[in-house]
């Protein structure tokens, strides 16, 4: 029977794909969107400097811990279905949080986005994936999907700073209400309908409470060690637990009949190296954005509008590079796409730190900005590429889950890491000596990032120098190849 995933004309395929790269664009702008509107929220609703950092840490926590969780009721449950429940509980929580006067609601609207988001995002990637067959169709398709997602990232540094400066910070949140309810309708107009679920795949239960519960205390380790200390009790009952959870979790996968995470995944080569990959970039790369964030406003002194607008430029060369990375992958293979992408990346991050000094300015960085937004936006779609690349249709989501846990928990380790170096010998400053300690600080974890960025080289030279489509993996499909959107 033919998949009616892959039964669409050419220009339904476009607008399916249009609306997959809207979703992204709408769960990447929020890793971003809050950090240049954080004084004044902090201000406004009465949070203290370790419970601002929340703001950030409540998203990322619960974002990571249900990922796995997110991908695989996406294979079972039904792609549309889960597309529209993660698309309403996000806009749900962001109207939360636009309306949230005090720290208790803002910060269980950030969980509950994360959520939310953890729902959406492994979907939206499983749906390019089994909407599109392997080879230049679907690496034209994830061009697209990640080139809206690597330029939120940046965007959402612009369009916080925007928002705040036009509307207050409430308008970071409330801007998602109108985006998702046109991403739900939109759903039902292009999407097909799931039909029942299929007979004789079980949901794994177990897996699923000890998966989630081991992936959110781990992330909550790794974000709260560094400012809680790592002999906090609540880390270190929080690290047993979490380590104790998870070996559980794997011993269920390995005897499930029906497992959350299948471990039989992890013997597709493409499947590693992917992995390997993105928990570098999540760890070095994705994190760079931050510490620019701080680096224009804390040292440079911008303005919550001015600093959004600076982040134009790297969302343009993303966009740019996105398009490159389509005809190399093509061309030269994943492989040598991936070393690119993650030299460029390096560089760049060099080439940024170098000019971040105190009397730095935009011009002094916009070289590395450069390099750096070349390399962003080839990297995105070429590693969630290589992580779906030999993938059954039936696994995509729990691919698309592993792929983003990786993200994010390589996200939450880097910038503890990375928050620790930039933070150290600050102790007791103030004024101008304070100022030229965030330039040092801020300049030592850029390039320990841009260091760390190369291991990711080592994982991508174990690829073979051209992957190839696997077709007795995916369900042939009909459709015609997709045009990049312009």
């Amino acid at each position: 029977m033919k998949s009616p995933e892959k039964a669409t004309t050419g220009a339904r395929s476009r607008w399916i794909l249009a609306l997959l790269a809207f979703s992204s664009l709408i769960t990447s702008l929020d890793f971003t969107i809050v950090y240049v509107a954080l004084p004044d929220i902090a201000r406004d609703v009465g949070l203290s400097g370790h419970a601002t950092q929340w703001v950030v840490s409540a998203y990322a926590i619960f974002f990571g811990g249900f990922l796995l969780l997110g991908g695989r009721s996406a294979d079972l449950l039904g792609r549309r279905r889960m597309f529209v429940l993660g698309m309403l509980l996000f806009g749900g929580a962001s109207l939360l949080g636009g309306l949230a006067t005090s720290p208790e609601t803002l910060i269980t609207a950030r969980a509950l986005q994360g959520i939310g988001a953890a729902i959406l995002f492994p979907t939206t990637l499983s749906l390019v994936t089994t909407r599109f067959t392997e080879g230049p169709a679907r690496v034209r398709a994830l061009a697209v999907w990640a080139g809206a997602g690597a330029a939120g990232l940046s965007l959402g540094a612009l369009l916080g700073g925007l928002l705040t400066h036009a509307f207050g910070w409430e308008a970071v949140f409330l801007v998602n209400v109108p985006l998702v309810v046109a991403g739900a309708v939109g759903a039902f107009v292009l999407l097909a309908s799931d039909g029942p679920r299929e007979r004789g795949r079980g949901f794994d239960i177990p897996g699923a409470l000890t998966g989630t519960a081991g992936m959110t205390l781990l992330v909550f380790v790794i974000a709260q060690g560094p400012e809680a200390g790592w002999t906090a009790p609540s880390v270190v009952a929080s690290a047993v637990l979490a380590v104790a959870l998870l070996t559980a979790f794997l011993i269920i996968e390995a005897r499930t009949a029906n497992p959350l995470m299948p471990l039989r995944l992890f013997a597709n080569p493409n499947l590693r190296v992917g992995l390997l990959v993105i928990l570098t970039f999540g760890a070095t790369m994705q994190n760079l954005i931050y510490f620019l964030t701080l680096y224009f406003q804390d040292v440079l002194g911008y303005s919550a509008l001015r600093g959004g607008l600076a982040f134009l430029s790297l969302s343009v060369i993303i966009s740019i590079a996105n398009l490159v990375a389509e005809r190399l992958i093509n061309r030269i293979g994943t492989r040598t796409t991936l070393i690119i992408a993650l030299l460029l990346g390096s560089g760049g991050g060099a080439l940024m730190a170098l000019g971040m000094r105190t009397d730095g300015s935009y011009w002094t960085i916009l070289g590395g900005l450069v390099v750096y937004g070349f390399g962003m936006g080839m990297i995105y779609p070429t590693m969630f590429g290589a992580s779906g690349t030999g993938v059954a249709d039936e696994d995509q989501g729990a691919a698309g889950g592993m792929a983003n846990a990786a993200l994010q928990i390589g996200a939450s380790v880097g910038l503890a890491i990375l928050v620790s170096v930039s933070a150290s010998g600050h102790a007791d400053l103030t004024g101008e000596a304070l100022r030229a300690a965030t330039s040092d600080g801020l300049r030592n974890a850029v390039y320990v990032a841009a260091a760390l960025t190369l291991a990711g080289i080592l994982a991508a030279l174990t690829l073979p120098r051209r992957t190839t489509p696997t077709p007795t993996l995916t369900t042939p499909s009909t459709e015609e190849p997709v045009r990049p959107l312009h």
